[in-house]
């Protein structure tokens, strides 16, 4: 790390935790990232999934579980270990 990166670390940490966590956020920010046509595929995958699933509830292909049942059936299997 040269000496110019190491001052500014040590100025940067003596900052607030609120102006440490911007300067983070926009840090990172600049980083490289996905490309838009990434972005959209990820979001249009995630869409059809969820088309997939609510057909699947609609035609009976999947069923819902109740949260009490699930909770309960999940409790015996982490006790059964």
């Amino acid at each position: 790390m040269s000496p110019e990166v190491s001052d500014l670390l040590k100025r940067a940490l003596a900052l607030p935790s609120d102006e440490r966590a911007a300067l983070a956020n926009t840090l990172l920010d600049s980083l490289d990232t996905p490309k838009e046509s990434a972005t959209e595929s990820v979001e249009e995958a995630w869409d059809q999934e969820a088309a997939r699933r609510i057909e699947d509830l609609k035609t009976g292909k999947a069923m819902t579980v109740p949260w009490e049942q699930l909770h309960r059936e999940l409790l015996a299997m982490v006790n059964e270990r």
